[in-house]
């Protein structure tokens, strides 16, 4: 690929492209979860309907091939951050109509399927974009970032909610007299419209950014697809994949390490919101967007750091049953919480931290192995059949079931479930082979 002579420096681009690849996914993903729950859907629809926007992601390396032909990375980053800047807005006001539903779901697939190409442009752009050396370099930069957008997202703006929601009540809903609500729920759907549109701003002001900041290192390949050639190169990707050495024992541990996971990683937020009288903590948004949305957060960061840090030192061999330790016993807390309720945030965040730096700790040993399995031949290509992988079994399927679980046994029986599927993790752990560094 021909390349071009215009670089500003890596620390002007790299912090805000990874900020805007963890916007949107915590809008879909994540805000999406609390907000369909306040707007009373229940929890087997809301994991259902939010695990299947999980489903670009997982199919991502299809259309993969196209980003690398047509265009430029750094035309889809622009073009995508644009275009989910206008679509975000945009669910505000599908909120207040009748087909509110409908509507924010389609505009989701829709954001959806824009960030997972704008998720592909991003990393092929920081590749290119960047020195080997710089690469290294900022490797933790791009990480500390996707994490802040992790916090604004799930944490500050989901708070941002919960404070207007409660200011409505205390002094009068806010100016939005084309509509009539009832006042209960004029408040929850007036909070979330502000919200949806101050994330379609700052991604929209991000892509005006990009437009101007990114590096231009690449040239269009003259808009060049040939169909059956990217088929053929799939079809070899595919082919190098399954060929792999332990092959049956790599693709148990890809799709099922993650298990106990993606049950409780939709059910947790719903746990922690519901009111007392359906088994949850009753936790106010506000006080959810700070003790999951932000201290959770940074404990994953954590989590991750010291789980990187172990790992380069001792081996992913050596560290890889203690930290799958970490990443499945920490999950008896949410046990104890649906027997021991408190309203005690003190307790409630400690508990939550406590998971999610011991989901960080076991997340990096399990990223550095997709990393190991990948190398070789098509190393890339491998390496995004990975990452679909690991999120199908691991995220969208359990996230879309866990919901009528819970529902149907309750959070307390739930959550032992989850203690149960941790022997899962073992086994896939127990039976994969790690190689010797060579």
């Amino acid at each position: 690929m021909k390349t071009l002579n215009n670089n500003p420096k890596p620390y002007a681009w790299v912090p805000s492209l990874y900020l805007g690849e963890a916007l949107p996914f915590s809008a879909v993903m994540l805000i999406s979860v609390i907000m369909f729950k306040e707007l009373g859907l229940s929890d087997g629809q809301i994991t259902l309907y939010t695990g299947w926007l999980g489903l670009p992601w997982v199919i991502k390396p299809i259309w993969s091939p196209l980003i690398d032909n047509l265009k430029t990375k750094r035309w889809w980053i622009v073009s995508m951050q644009f275009l989910m800047g206008i679509a975000l807005a945009l669910v505000a006001f599908t909120l207040p109509t009748a087909f509110w539903l409908q509507g924010s779901l389609a505009i989701f697939m829709l954001i959806a399927f824009a960030s997972a190409t704008h998720d592909i442009s991003a990393d092929g752009f920081y590749i290119i974009g960047l020195p080997e050396k710089d690469q290294e370099l900022y490797v933790g930069v791009r990480n500390t970032f996707y994490r802040i957008g992790m916090v604004i997202g799930q944490g500050g703006l989901v708070l941002l909610a919960g404070f207007l929601q409660e200011r409505m009540k205390e002094t009068g809903a806010l100016d939005f007299s084309l509509f009539t609500f009832h006042f209960s729920l004029q408040s929850v759907v007036a909070s979330w419209m502000v919200v949806f549109v101050i994330i379609g701003v700052l991604m929209f002001l991000l892509g005006l950014y990009h437009a101007f900041i990114l590096p231009r290192v690449e040239t269009s390949l003259h808009d060049r697809f040939n169909l059956m050639e990217q088929m053929q190169e799939f079809v070899q990707t595919l082919k190098v994949f399954i060929t792999k050495p332990h092959i049956i024992s790599a693709l148990c541990f890809i799709l099922l390490f993650r298990l106990p996971e993606g049950l409780l990683t939709k059910i947790v937020p719903l746990f922690l919101t519901r009111s007392t009288a359906e088994g949850g903590l009753g936790m106010s948004d506000v006080d959810f967007g700070f003790i999951y949305g932000t201290l959770g957060v940074i404990g994953l960061l954590l989590g991750g750091i010291i789980g990187g840090w172990v790992v380069s030192k001792w081996g992913l061999k050596k560290c890889l049953w203690p930290l799958v330790l970490c990443i499945t016993l920490p999950d008896i807390v949410y046990v104890y919480l649906s027997y021991f309720p408190t309203d005690s945030l003190w307790l409630v965040g400690t508990c939550v931290c406590i998971e999610q730096i011991g989901y960080g700790l076991g997340f990096a040993a399990y990223t550095l192995y997709l990393v190991t399995f990948s190398r070789g031949e098509r190393s890339t290509a491998v390496f995004s059949i990975c990452t679909a992988g690991q999120y199908l079994g691991g995220v969208m399927i359990p996230g879309m079931v866990s919901g009528l679980i819970s529902e149907n046994i309750g959070y307390q029986s739930f959550f032992w479930l989850v203690m149960a599927f941790c022997l899962v993790t073992f086994t896939v752990t127990a039976f994969v082979k790690i190689e010797n560094p060579k």
